[in-house]
């Protein structure tokens, strides 16, 4: 039995009965003959109805932020705007896929020359539990308007997710099986992933899992997208406005409880700057509201579980005996980490090298810009960098540097629409969102006509 827990008050939510062997081979047919004919759809059609599930989005997303809140703790403000982003989405790839799927003409010897990009059936999407619905939305959306279905093997913690996901889109008029949600661990996957009807494979999530989806699917000859850990980078420069990177930095690293893994984890502060920044951070973070995720004005709730918050109690000391101060915070109970920051971070502790998936940030002092980029590279992980500075041509001169997927100039990292998303390094391969994300997973295909 699947079981979801509540992690702010630890009740059980509910158990689910795992699909047998005969259900997931059962499930998985169905996804394939609703492949074979959701292909046949134009574009048209795909758009009306994946303009439908945003528009369900916002109508239900009290409720869909609820069912976030109970099973993995993101504060219900959260959740709405989780769903809304999804929305926004969905009206994206409705008003554009059909452009990043046009023909391609190629000018050659023969008399006409051209590409077209059509799908390649059913796609595995393993899925983590921090963004729920967002995680799903942002494979499933560009897949089916590219002609493809999707099998979910979601997070065992947000089943109830899972479900209403599924749910979402028959509602929205999809047909049966255009995204089918199996109630597994992570024990059949390997039995899925070799499956005939699965075509390709992607996965957000830790790197151990990445590699071993990876391999399996490798062995499978077939392709896969990662998006797996990070561990950014927020570089604030001696001429950096400090108020806007302040709330900046706070809000890149402790959105969403810092269960992200694009958050901005490791701060590296120019020495100039320390004091005064280090204080008006502290006060920032020590504003944020922290309570209930079912209460609207909750900015930190629970972690999504005990034992997440362990490991990250268990980095922070390993760092503190290291040499590391707790600046700020440090507390946990339970599910509960206190927001924290930590001082006198260097690159040899856990806290700089690991990825800390929780309310912590590290703070590391640098005085050139090559020892900043230095350090930003010394990271294992390949996600994204933010540099603040009111110097921005000297900020772009520096992008090609550094080594990550993305680097945001006064902002922080986040995921957008219309731009691809990934990592370098241990953070993965493979992109999403944008076009380059919608042909991911698909045949590229060179056609060419002669006349003799």
């Amino acid at each position: 039995m699947i079981k979801t827990i509540n992690p702010y008050n630890g009740t059980e939510l509910k158990s689910y009965k795992e699909d047998t062997a005969q259900q997931i081979d059962d499930k998985l047919k169905i996804a394939d003959i609703a492949f074979k004919e959701w292909r046949k759809t134009d574009m048209n059609f795909r758009a009306k109805l994946i303009k439908r599930v945003g528009e369900l989005l916002r109508k239900n997303a009290n409720e869909y932020a609820r069912q976030m809140a109970m099973e993995m703790g993101k504060p219900i403000s959260q959740g709405k705007a989780e769903a809304e982003k999804c929305a926004w989405l969905c009206d994206y790839y409705a008003d554009n896929a059909a452009g990043f799927l046009d023909s391609e003409q190629f000018d050659t010897d023969y008399h006409k020359s051209y590409v077209t990009y059509e799908p390649i059936g059913v796609v595995l999407a393993v899925m983590p539990w921090n963004y729920p619905f967002w995680q799903v939305m942002r494979f499933i959306v560009p897949a089916l308007m590219a002609g493809n279905v999707g099998v979910l093997k979601h997070s065992s913690s947000v089943m109830g997710c899972a479900i209403m996901l599924e749910e979402l889109f028959k509602e929205a008029g999809f047909l049966e099986g255009c995204l089918k949600n199996l109630t597994v661990s992570s024990d059949p996957i390997e039995f899925v992933i070799k499956s005939p009807i699965i075509k390709a494979v992607t996965l957000t999530g830790s790197k151990p899992a990445g590699s071993a989806v990876a391999s399996t699917a490798g062995s499978e000859i077939k392709k896969t997208v990662l998006e797996l850990g990070g561990s950014n980078a927020l570089v604030v420069f001696d001429d950096a406005d400090i108020d806007n990177a302040v709330d900046t930095c706070v809000d890149a690293r402790y959105q969403n409880t810092g269960q992200s893994c694009i958050a901005g984890k490791r701060l590296l502060l120019h020495k100039e700057i320390t004091s005064v920044f280090l204080q008006k951070l502290t006060n920032k973070v020590m504003d944020l509201k922290v309570g209930d995720p079912l209460h609207e004005d909750t900015y930190i709730g629970v972690m999504a579980r005990a034992d997440l918050a362990e490991e990250l109690e268990e980095t922070m000391h390993k760092s503190v005996n290291m040499g590391a101060d707790i600046h700020l915070g440090g507390k946990r109970k339970d599910a509960f980490f206190e927001p924290t920051i930590l001082t006198n971070v260097t690159k040899e502790m856990p806290v700089f090298k690991e990825e800390t998936f929780g309310p912590l940030l590290s703070v590391t002092l640098f005085e050139s810009d090559q020892e900043a980029i230095d350090l930003v590279n010394e990271s294992e992980f390949g996600l994204g960098v933010s540099l603040f500075s009111e110097n921005t041509e000297r900020m772009e001169k520096m992008v090609s540097h550094f080594d990550d997927g993305s680097v945001f100039i006064n902002e922080k990292v986040s995921s957008h629409p219309n731009l691809p998303f990934g990592g370098t390094g241990i953070s993965g391969y493979g992109r999403e969102l944008s076009r380059f994300g919608i042909r991911e997973f698909v045949n590229i295909k060179t056609v060419v006509v002669n006349k003799y």
